[in-house]
């Protein structure tokens, strides 16, 4: 993991995003005792279109089989 001091993480922001995006981690040094204060890491990569169908399996619902409605009733609802 490379390190860097505020000054060079501020001079030098849009490399060290460039090395975060590619898997890289950074840590920040502070004041002169270079005490570690944050760490950038890369977030970890999500679904696309996690939605549809995330509560398979989870959830269920049924209709009752008195339950009468039109497609034109249910536009207009």
């Amino acid at each position: 993991m490379e390190k860097l001091s505020v000054a060079a993480f501020k001079s030098n922001f849009s490399s060290v995003i460039e090395r975060v995006k590619s898997g890289g981690e950074v840590e920040i040094l502070y004041g002169r005792a270079k005490v570690p204060v944050a760490r950038v890491t890369p977030i970890p990569a999500t679904k696309k279109g996690g939605l549809l169908g995330c509560l398979k399996g989870k959830a269920s619902f049924s209709i009752g089989e008195d339950w009468k409605m039109t497609g034109e009733e249910l536009i207009e609802l």
